[in-house]
């Protein structure tokens, strides 16, 4: 079983754990006719986007949509997500990536290699764009960029100038600022469009204030809908990739309602009334509730 955690965020840890749930012990036919259709969790603020590359605060909604090449299990080890394998040169200087077959976005549109050359020629390695992920890229004194380029659909090559142990860690896509794969069907004009200040619209695309049903995602889930200050529903990808040892589509769980609530108190009084389902447990809180 592999449990999903990318970079230090809340929305990361609570996916995390409904992967243990999820996928964990489901492997009957009885565990999966009894599994819950929603789980209700707790965060303390609104997101602040919904575009995957802008992510760089908590809390965030990527741990939940979005999806990189590779991903780090909860003992920090390196495992493929979207990409099912990597080939690394001798040199140490050139890295492939073999995409899985046939992967799709949310909105059922093929997920091939052209997405990861827009999303990282584009958008992470473009100098005229200023997005958190960009930094993990630089390389060597001068700080410069690899490049990329599309072998064919499933094959995508990176060429560094000069070997970089990091760089495949840097690939992974989950919460926090990492490197999720972008809709280039999707978002290739926001970044080749420029507003009256001279920058691409793509810093502005997909905020919280978008229709959520409109962004489209890789991840396990996508974005239902989103009430300012009360809640962010998020729904089963029915396009996701993962499947169980028997072929069963994942995820198990068909909704996750992450609650916004400001007040630890609140959501103590929540929990303890069954109307949330998760809650992070703090030293305040671990005596009441053992």
């Amino acid at each position: 079983m592999a449990v999903k955690v990318g970079r230090r965020s809340w929305g990361v840890r609570i996916l995390a754990i409904v992967w243990v749930i999820v996928l964990a012990g489901c492997s009957g036919s009885a565990a999966i006719s009894a599994r819950p259709s929603q789980l209700v969790a707790v965060t303390s603020n609104d997101p602040k986007t919904f575009n995957c590359a802008l992510v760089q605060e908590l809390p965030t909604v990527g741990g939940f949509i979005c999806e990189g090449l590779i991903f780090e299990n909860g003992q920090g080890q390196i495992e493929p997500d979207l990409a099912e394998s990597w080939t690394v040169s001798d040199d140490k200087r050139t890295v492939v990536f073999t995409l899985r077959s046939d992967l799709k976005w949310s909105d059922g549109h093929p997920l091939t290699a052209e997405d990861v050359v827009f999303s990282y020629r584009d958008v992470y390695l473009n100098p005229k764009l200023s997005v958190p992920a960009q930094d993990s890229f630089k390389i060597g004194p001068t700080g410069a960029f690899p490049t990329v380029r599309k072998l064919d659909d499933r094959r995508v090559e990176f060429k560094l100038p000069e070997p970089f142990a990091p760089f495949i860690r840097s690939t992974g896509g989950g919460g926090g600022a990492g490197a999720a794969i972008l809709p280039a069907h999707k978002l290739r004009d926001a970044v080749n469009t420029l507003d009256s200040r001279g920058q691409s619209t793509f810093l502005a695309t997909w905020g919280t204030d978008t229709d959520p049903t409109a962004v489209i995602v890789n991840g396990p889930y996508r974005i239902a809908s989103y009430s300012p200050s009360q809640r962010v529903v998020f729904e089963r990808n029915p396009f996701y990739w993962r499947k169980d040892a028997q072929g069963r589509s994942q995820p198990y769980i068909d909704r996750i309602v992450w609650q916004i609530v400001q007040s630890g108190d609140t959501a103590l009084i929540q929990f303890r009334s069954g109307s949330v389902d998760l809650l992070g447990v703090g030293p305040a809180s671990f005596s009441l509730l053992k």
